[in-house]
């Protein structure tokens, strides 16, 4: 359980951040094995893929509480 139970809004924003961030490594990784095994070079891919859904997965996450932030 977590420590920070009273501040729940707070840790709403982290599990939401985090699940995008995940999310995003997760499509990266595959879309990297499909680069990977196009260029027949399957760990540049991975790498590739996973930088990419990681700055997707954040890009995602923000974007989402920018918009749960700004209603009344």
């Amino acid at each position: 359980m977590s420590g920070n139970q009273g501040d729940s809004g707070e840790g709403a924003k982290q599990d939401r951040r985090a699940r995008g961030i995940g999310v995003g490594i997760a499509l990266g990784a595959g879309i990297g094995v499909a680069l990977g095994v196009a260029l027949d070079n399957l760990a540049l891919g991975i790498a590739i893929g996973t930088a990419i859904g990681v700055s997707m997965g954040v890009a995602i996450s923000e974007s989402k509480l920018g918009d749960s932030d700004e209603q009344p």
